[in-house]
């Protein structure tokens, strides 16, 4: 873990403990309802400790499609679609030899 991730986190483990002291004198002097904000506010930058310090490969993250996969998937994908004209026109107009002629307000 780099220095700043670290000072980040220290500032969270901080900012936790803040809100959780102000939590303990709500409940002693103020309504209940704050207390129970404060309460849950003080988990959230406990969560944000927890994201930070997790190590790149052992989230829940998919392997990337190899280069050739990706290619013709894209290939496949841009061969199925409209025109140039539809692309560029955000589908308000298509190539006199499109084979696929229909306006934006007749897509479902």
């Amino acid at each position: 873990m780099s220095w700043s991730a670290r000072a980040l986190c220290a500032l969270y483990v901080v900012t936790s403990a803040g809100l959780a002291w102000t939590a303990v004198l709500e409940f002693g002097h103020g309504p209940a309802w704050v207390g129970c904000l404060f309460s849950a506010a003080s988990l959230v930058p406990l969560i944000a400790v927890v994201r930070e310090t997790e190590r790149p490969g052992t989230g829940a993250t998919t392997t990337p499609a190899a280069p050739d996969a990706t290619e013709a998937l894209v290939r496949a994908e841009l061969g199925a679609a409209c025109c140039e004209r539809w692309w560029t026109s955000l589908g308000t107009s298509h190539d006199a030899t499109c084979r696929h002629p229909t306006h934006r307000s007749s897509a479902a």
